[in-house]
């Protein structure tokens, strides 16, 4: 109890430096006395029937299939996994007929677009449109688009988009303004290109100088900093109707590891994460109107659960800490870190490895190392018990929701 109300105390602390948004309200009509406005509890109630509705009419398989976002590779029956996950390999750039009866069959609610898919404006637009059209429900397409290095879209030359340096640049010019600026920039250009959901903002707090795989990634060193400036992109991305995820919890910036070719660990205490790592995802831009994501990173954390169990495959982490203690007033999505990273692929197989998160959590399964391998061992594991269809059935929900949001659903 004490380290939860130290950590809220500190969030309270990092939510007074933030940006408040403050939308205008409508005027009212001069019918308004005949035609009342819903309230937004009207609007929610009428959202959650729907969603509870549609939840029920879908089979099994499209249940499952909402959990799992994958690259459009990995929807190309002619593709090897090595080929999916290789950046140099020439990638899949249009929704060819065999990736429409591998939709039908594995019907997957997201799609993670990169570099090697996206060639220029015209191409990308008509490829997540076409994407679109070949899903029985509206996709949620994703981007790694942090601004600086990591940058599918500003950094192709194609585009001619706002490049920025890195995210601690505009960290350190301490203008929340600018982040919420680059956020809505970003944001702009994804959603007039298709996408609907950024891996963005690095909620990270750089604390590890031997840490090569976050570094100039994240915000700051300061975690009031990095709190401030990650909502204040978040609210820009928002601005923009994009679904900005947090990254990467519990925190990867004290890590030494990169988790793309191993298990990364931070020895850090719950005391000292509290006081942290924590503050970005505690402070999180988060509400009815703008709703946030959570990436789970592939990070052991001893004190958080002596198994060595990478934080994504995590029940200890995801959900008695994340969900139930940390953010037990938010309803956020939590994806998983791609599961065809290093991290994970050495541990464990594609199936295990989409069952364990499932049974972590998470509501996504991002990039599984094998689709059909991953896709069937969930729904066996549904079938024989393993996993309770009553837990597909929350995560289900809460990925329509957020596509009510931000997907066109």
């Amino acid at each position: 109890m004490g380290i939860t109300r130290s950590c809220r105390l500190a969030a309270l602390l990092v939510t007074g430096l933030l940006l408040s948004a403050c939308a205008k309200m409508p005027e009212p009509s001069s019918n308004a006395a005949a035609m009342p406005t819903p309230t937004p509890e009207t609007r929610r109630e009428v959202a959650e029937d729907s969603i509870e509705t549609m939840v029920q009419q879908m089979t099994l398989r499209e249940k499952v299939g909402q959990l799992f976002m994958v690259r459009p590779d990995a929807l190309d029956p002619e593709q090897t996994q090595q080929q999916i996950d290789d950046e140099y390999a020439s990638g899949v750039t249009a929704v060819s007929e065999p990736m429409r009866r591998m939709l039908e069959q594995y019907p997957v609610g997201g799609i993670c677009q990169f570099g090697k898919n996206i060639e220029d404006p015209e191409q990308i637009v008509r490829f997540n449109r076409e994407l679109q059209e070949s899903s029985k429900i509206p996709l949620l397409i994703a981007v790694d688009e942090e601004g600086g290095t990591v940058a599918r879209l500003a950094n192709n030359p194609a585009f001619h988009l706002t490049q920025y340096e890195s995210a601690a640049a505009v960290g350190a010019t301490g203008a929340p303004e600018n982040a919420r600026q680059m956020g809505q920039t970003i944001g702009g250009y994804l959603k007039q290109y298709g996408f609907t959901m950024d891996f963005a903002p690095v909620a990270d707090v750089y604390t590890n100088e031997a840490n090569t795989v976050i570094g100039d990634r994240a915000f700051s060193h300061d975690a009031a900093t990095v709190a401030t400036m990650a909502n204040a992109m978040a609210q820009g991305l928002q601005e923009e109707q994009i679904l900005p995820v947090f990254k990467h919890f519990p925190g990867h910036g004290d890590t030494a590891e990169d988790s793309h070719s191993g298990l990364a660990y931070t020895y850090r205490t719950r005391e000292e994460m509290a006081q942290c790592e924590w503050l970005p995802f505690l402070t999180l831009s988060q509400s009815e109107e703008n709703l946030c994501a959570v990436m789970v990173g592939h990070i052991a954390a001893p004190a958080l659960d002596d198994s060595d169990t990478p934080a994504s495959l995590s029940h200890k982490i995801v959900t008695q800490l994340l969900r139930e203690e940390l953010l037990a007033d938010q309803d956020v999505l939590v994806v998983t870190d791609s599961l065809a990273m290093g991290a994970i692929t050495e541990l464990y197989e594609p199936g295990e490895a989409a069952v364990q998160a499932v049974q972590a959590g998470c509501d996504v399964i991002l990039m599984p190392d094998g689709l059909a391998d991953a896709f069937d061992a969930v729904m066996t594991a549904v079938q024989d018990g393993t996993i309770p269809e009553e837990r597909i059935n929350e995560s289900v929900s809460r990925i329509l929701k957020f596509k009510q949001k931000y997907a066109g659903l």
